[in-house]
């Protein structure tokens, strides 16, 4: 499982040219799912997520917690995080779990995020062709790989 962190300052994702989710200053999370990967690594990576400090203190400090500053997340889905580029121009997406599976991993994902912040989790919809915008705060873009 991968995760890549943006902290941000809002963010907003359109299905369709129709506002879908949106959030005001807190965290866009896209999440790839692998072959691999299972429910554990999704509860470890919330519990990393909630506890990861990428926001300032008053001194400028990257020392705060999403639950700290009160800000809000959004989750979604990206299988093109597991692209493999080793052999020609085009990527392969062999390493990307199948959708039932992955459908599976991102709902829990967002299931035990959901459990341990106050705010309510935005999300994409799975396999959507999804349009984001966002003001990177920072920037601040973190990776994170079980």
């Amino acid at each position: 499982m991968k995760l890549v962190v943006q902290r941000v300052k809002k963010s907003n994702l359109k299905i369709k040219n129709k506002l879908y989710s949106s959030i005001n200053a807190g965290m866009v999370i896209l999440i790839g799912i692998s072959k691999n990967d299972n429910y554990e690594m999704a509860k470890e990576l919330a519990n990393k997520i909630i506890k990861l400090r990428i926001f300032n203190d008053d001194k400028g400090k990257m020392n705060k917690n999403i639950m700290e500053i009160k800000g809000e997340v959004l989750v979604i889905s990206q299988f093109t995080l597991y692209a493999d580029t080793n052999k020609g121009n085009r990527p392969s997406f062999i390493n990307a779990a199948k959708p039932e599976l992955a459908i599976s991993l991102y709902n829990r994902f967002i299931d035990e995020l959901q459990k341990l912040i106050s705010s309510k989790v935005r999300t994409g919809k799975f396999g959507a062709d999804m349009m984001i915008e966002l003001i990177n705060d920072g920037p601040v873009t973190i990776i994170l790989e079980k």
